[in-house]
């Protein structure tokens, strides 16, 4: 049988050429991917206070992840590095979008390398709410730190998290420590509920604020101001210092209305310019003074007792919204009960409670619950 029967005698005006083959979807040139090798907790562990880079990173990715075998691997890990970290200076750096948080962490974080520091830099990058997507771009705005060997940037996606700071940044803090960094930055998505988790995990909190764009103390919250333990107006160069010392002056008189502060320290306010590397002096020794100061009170280890019990408690919340969602009765129940609230059939309350009660009522919840 011929291959096109067209080609027979029977269509003598017509010819038909066999067609190409097929081209491969995989280019045959293409290597095969080598496969990341898998270290044991120990050799995460090893590697990490070694100050191993490679290794840190993977780690940190193990923390990220929610495999659930990625996090029991996280976890052992951080349990055997924890004896090896609280020896930093943790430093929480927020601001309205556009304060120029990253750029001053660029020329911050240089001028402590100078000073023979480590320094580990945690960005929170905001992701999106529709799509969860990131950007991932602090690094791209800290040109001179990202290519320091003693210096570890870790842009983190927000993921839909409390203002963009969950847990997992603090079980990185405690990685990075033990890889040897004795100075950590954590740089919020700008001014909002983040806040309130940065500060949690922060010996420091740094305000980054700008000067002439209206009416300085509008533009924040007040409850940003009352954790502020720094204030700092950047972009205090050229044209712009006269309205940066205003906004400054501004600042300290609107600080005089708040009650003092828990720790005994009264925030300074200073003037600076991140760009052109400006007074960047003045803020390291207003966080080293900060950090003697609340040594010698004892606030400094208070706070950080504090923070603990915080992420335990948080740590406790966390574990039993993910147990009560991840139940399969309350993953069948929940729908139904829903519709019944959007049809006014029941209140919002009595279905909470019927969903409570079904959750420890099912042996999987009832078994969390006793143990």
């Amino acid at each position: 049988m011929m291959e096109h029967p067209e080609n027979e005698e029977l269509y003598k005006g017509l010819k038909v050429n066999k067609g190409v083959s097929d081209v491969p979807t995989v280019n045959p040139y293409l290597k095969k991917r080598v496969q990341r090798r898998q270290y044991s907790p120990a050799e995460f562990v090893e590697g990490i206070l070694k100050g191993d880079i490679t290794i840190l990173s993977q780690a940190v990715t193990l923390v990220e992840s929610a495999r659930q075998e990625h996090q029991v691997l996280a976890q052992e890990i951080i349990e055997k590095c924890l004896p090896h970290a609280g020896n930093s200076v943790r430093i929480g750096i927020t601001g309205v979008p556009g304060a120029g948080k990253s750029t001053s962490i660029d020329t911050f974080g240089m001028h402590l390398l100078k000073q023979q520091h480590k320094l580990a830099v945690l960005a929170i990058d905001p992701s999106s709410e529709r799509t969860k997507g990131s950007i991932l771009g602090d690094k791209t705005r800290m040109e001179d730190l990202s290519r320091q060997p003693n210096a570890f940037i870790r842009p983190s996606p927000s993921a839909g998290s409390l203002g963009g700071v969950a847990r997992k940044t603090r079980e990185t803090i405690v990685l990075c420590e033990a890889a040897g960094f004795d100075t950590i930055f954590v740089e919020t998505v700008g001014v909002g509920q983040s806040e309130t988790a940065v500060h949690s995990m922060v010996d420091f909190f740094l305000l980054i604020q700008l000067a002439g764009t209206g009416d300085e103390l509008q533009g924040i919250k007040r409850g940003i101001m009352e954790m502020a333990d720094g204030i700092v107006i950047n972009k205090a160069d050229g044209d712009n210092v006269d309205k940066a010392n205003l906004a400054a002056a501004q600042f300290r008189n609107a600080l005089h209305l708040f009650p003092p502060a828990a720790s005994g320290w009264t925030p300074q306010v200073l003037t600076y310019s991140g760009y052109y590397n400006l007074r960047i002096k003045e803020i390291g020794e207003m966080i080293d003074a900060y950090v003697a100061f609340t040594q010698k009170n004892g606030y400094f280890e208070h706070k950080r007792n504090e923070q603990s019990k915080y992420w335990m408690y948080e740590s406790i919340h966390e574990a039993l919204r993910d147990s009560f969602y991840h139940n399969p009765r309350v993953e069948e129940l929940l729908p139904f009960v829903e519709g019944q609230v959007l049809r006014n059939e029941i209140s919002s309350f009595v279905a909470a409670k019927q969903m409570m009660e079904t959750y420890l009522l099912t042996n999987e919840g009832g078994e969390m619950v006793n143990d």
